[in-house]
């Protein structure tokens, strides 16, 4: 049972990355990027064949950028092509499924078996350390903290003040002399590039990366979300939205553990993945109702 509580923890903090790149795209502009499959494994494919060149370190920065150029390329066709902000992401992710095989070489499969990585750096750095068994964990986490403490500080700047504003009204925006189209090329941007990271750290976890390692990852992200938000109120601090989001990716994993754990056919974890993201969309409309049902029953007592 720890083992699978550890594993859930891990896989839970690399998804976590990915919930953040979603928090910024789709719960502050209100934009479902359906680019992020491809981004993540454009972020994997990018980082295991920089890792594969000998240069680890470079493999974080290199899968960033990537998902940036994928992130501008996404708000390009928006802002300078007309198309749809869904059918824009459905493009370009079906286009990185070429481009995502073109730079693994031609193949669908990269391994990282006797590469060294950034968890390699990691393990090296804490050997001789109580914390030498969790090197994995130590390295996911620091990611974490990092991009937590940057989306914290990005939301609360102006420039990320106005990528707020413009996902709640992009119409008074444009009217406020602020280009609506440029917050959100650099939200996309910005957003891509944690979701790159996600799949970097990834292919780095399970030394490989697969042209499907990214599938799928939508729907985790955006369960994982809405999961967390039953974690916090509307009116709660932006520190507390980002950190229940991470929250809420590991309450995902921890259902999709016990779910392999009473030997779930593996053909269904899809449909489990389904039904928790059912789930979590209409807690609140169950909520309220119930909410709705108990004030009636207040008022019929009164009576």
């Amino acid at each position: 049972m720890i083992g699978i509580i550890s594993t859930a923890l891990e896989l839970g903090l690399i998804n976590a990355i990915a919930v953040l790149a979603l928090f910024l795209s789709y719960q502050m502009l209100n934009i479902c990027d359906l680019s992020t499959d491809g981004c993540f494994t454009l972020g994997a494919s990018v980082g295991a064949v920089t890792v594969l060149s000998g240069y680890p370190y470079l493999s974080i920065p290199a899968a960033m950028l990537a998902g940036i150029l994928s992130g501008i390329t996404v708000s390009f066709l928006q802002w300078k092509m007309g198309i749809d902000s869904l059918l824009a992401g459905i493009i370009v992710n079906t286009a990185l499924y070429s481009i995502n095989i073109a730079v693994m070489g031609n193949a669908s499969l990269v391994n990282l078996n006797k590469a060294d990585t950034v968890f390699t750096f990691f393990r090296d750095l804490l050997k001789g350390s109580f914390l030498a068994s969790y090197y994995r964990i130590a390295a996911i986490l620091l990611f974490v903290i990092l991009i937590v403490l940057f989306l914290n500080w990005f939301l609360k700047t102006k420039l990320g003040l106005a990528i707020r504003a413009t996902g709640s009204n992009r119409i008074m925006v444009a009217s406020s002399s602020v280009d609506a189209d440029k917050m959100t090329m650099i939200a996309l941007a910005v957003s891509g590039s944690i979701c790159a990271l996600s799949g970097c750290l990834l292919a780095q976890y399970q030394k490989s990366s697969s042209i499907d390692i990214g599938s799928g990852i939508l729907t985790i992200a955006l369960a994982s979300l809405l999961i967390g938000r039953i974690f916090y109120r509307y009116d709660s601090p932006m520190p507390v939205k980002i950190c229940a989001s991470v929250l809420g990716s590991f309450v995902f994993r921890i259902i999709y553990a016990l779910s392999l754990r009473l030997n779930m056919p593996a053909f269904m974890l899809k449909l489990i993945s389904s039904l928790i993201v059912a789930l979590a969309i209409s807690f609140p409309y169950f909520y309220r109702k119930f909410q709705e049902k108990k004030q009636m029953r207040r008022e019929d007592a009164a009576c």
